[in-house]
């Protein structure tokens, strides 16, 4: 009965309800809240920017210099635009399926859809504090992780094994996955390069980005580990404890503050010495005590295998590559060989390894499988 009750108000709120104007309301107790509305479109925010960031920081302006000229969008700068689209398309939703640290994650540790969300809050978060454009920022560092392919970083390695030139997930991102989405140059520059392998962005916004990405996950990869008992707190090294804490949340707020006074004192997208030496103290006790750790081998070995076997999979059938009609391809090598890495480095673990099963007749218990924590 109560089950009824809920579904019969749930239904009588689709029409919403008509205020004393005439119009249409959410609620049915909206009240008389004053409000003195201003509008600012485009053209007014864009200025708004001239005058308030900082000396340097990228500013918005029309459409922004995409490879597809559009007309501009009446509300939204071109820089929301970009991180609209990103924040709607479907590589960014296929993060949720991705593996940032550990394979098929439980419901507390990272994907790489929240890797994205705590970037973009990390790259905002100092962004904002010194005057620079957060809209682009945004886009960015939702953007940046949209080329990893399954399984994490291994798949680079599986991917790498067919092109001459490698496989980098921040340049295929750019080049391939988002490409359709018709980003501004600035944008994708800024993912393109945010690896610090990578050359320098041609933005600030993207150099923060680049900080932010590091400093997000060398601190919630830890936070992963040791809440999957991989390592322990107590195993943390003084030496960087002393200077940022034990804490995900205090090593965000230190390195947070740190750029920020960096970047004000200096003029420089940069850390202190201090902080570069222990956000490289901290990388360098992941690397050893999560990233190279035997299950972590063995889970990429696993991974390299799974994937390489999918592309061979697809550039025999390339009908079976699905969203791209055979007759695109041609019959061109390059163009089937493109196809068939983007259609398995935009799969989801789970979707990437049950077709490993499908297709290729792999045996699921030798599939890597994820940390079992109720068995400890």
């Amino acid at each position: 009965m109560q089950g009824k009750d809920r579904s019969t108000k749930w239904i009588e709120t689709s029409p919403g309800y008509r205020t004393t104007s005439g119009n249409i309301a959410a609620h049915s107790d909206f009240g008389s809240m004053a409000l003195q509305p201003v509008i600012v479109p485009r053209e007014k925010r864009e200025e708004i920017e001239r005058q308030f960031l900082s000396i340097g920081a990228t500013v918005s302006l029309g459409s922004g210099n995409r490879s597809r000229p559009e007309d501009p969008d009446p509300m939204r700068t071109a820089f929301e635009r970009d991180r609209d689209r990103i924040l709607h398309s479907t590589a960014f939703r296929r993060l949720s399926g991705k593996t940032q640290v550990f394979i098929f994650p439980n419901d507390h540790q990272r994907t790489r859809l929240t890797h994205a969300l705590e970037v973009s809050q990390v790259a905002t978060a100092i962004s904002r504090a010194v005057g620079l454009n957060v809209a682009l920022t945004e886009a960015i560092a939702l953007g940046h992780d949209c080329g990893h392919g399954p399984g994490g970083h291994a798949s680079e390695d599986a991917f790498s094994k067919f092109l001459s030139e490698g496989y980098d997930h921040a340049v295929w991102g750019a080049d391939h996955t988002l490409a359709d989405l018709n980003l501004c140059l600035e944008t994708l520059d800024g993912i393109r390069n945010h690896s610090w392998s990578r050359p320098q962005p041609i933005t600030h916004e993207g150099a923060v980005v680049s900080f932010a990405d590091r400093i997000a996950y060398c601190s919630h990869d830890l936070e992963d580990a040791i809440s999957a008992e991989v390592v322990s707190t107590h195993s943390i090294p003084e030496s960087i404890t002393a200077v940022t804490g034990s804490s995900r949340s205090g090593q965000l707020r230190y390195f947070i503050s740190d750029m920020v006074y960096t970047i004000s004192r200096t003029g420089e997208v940069a850390m202190s010495p201090e902080a570069a030496t222990a956000l490289a103290e901290l990388r360098r006790f992941n690397y050893e005590k999560i990233y190279m750790r035997p299950d972590s081998l063995e889970q990429s070995i696993a991974v390299i295998k799974v994937l390489s076997m999918l592309v061979d999979y697809f550039l025999e059938n390339p009908k079976e590559i699905k969203g791209i009609p055979l007759s695109d391809l041609n019959g061109d090598p390059s163009s089937v060989m493109t196809a068939s890495i983007g259609y398995v480095s935009g799969m989801t673990d789970r979707f990437a390894f049950q077709k490993a099963v499908d297709l290729l007749g792999l045996d699921p218990l030798s599939l890597p499988k994820g940390i079992d924590l109720t068995h400890r």
